[in-house]
């Protein structure tokens, strides 16, 4: 299993328990899934300016979001694999400014924020939408049980 982090930014912190916060998550959703094979996954860490340019390019929103999912696997037939034989699964970009802001406005830590943030994103890749009622409280009813599950809770 492989989680690719680049941080791109340099307004806020990344240390070690961050990244290690981010496997951990990952691996937890693939887990829960029962993913059948071997995965990478892309994080990419940005600030607010590069996820609102990535907004605007690919959903036509002119603003900052704080997630955004770029999923490989939507109706394909076949897995990509990288030379470990690992399905591509798709990458998540994430604005550490927005996690900064919702972790205040939320009342919560940055890790919590951030990891909230990133597995949101992961159950997108795995085909988790919240377009309807039933969508979302299936999404956010899966987010709960794995960060509880790693005691991630508010």
């Amino acid at each position: 299993m492989t989680v690719l982090i680049e941080n791109k930014q340099s307004r806020v912190a990344v240390d070690d328990r961050l990244i290690k916060i981010a496997e951990r998550i990952v691996d937890a959703a693939f887990l829960k899934e029962g993913f059948p094979y071997g995965y990478e996954v892309g994080v990419a860490l940005v600030d607010n300016m590069t996820i609102a340019a990535l907004n605007s390019e690919y959903r036509g929103v002119d603003a900052a979001t704080d997630v955004l999912s770029f999923a490989m696997l939507e109706g394909e037939e076949y897995l990509d694999l990288n030379e470990d034989e690992e399905a591509i699964v798709g990458d998540v970009v994430i604005s550490m400014d927005k996690v900064a802001e919702q972790a205040a406005e939320y009342g919560h830590s940055c890790q919590r924020e951030f990891a909230y943030l990133l597995l949101h994103g992961v159950l997108h890749l795995l085909g988790y939408t919240h377009d309807g009622e039933e969508d979302t409280r299936r999404m956010r009813k899966r987010e709960e049980e794995i960060l509880e599950g790693l005691g991630l809770t508010r």
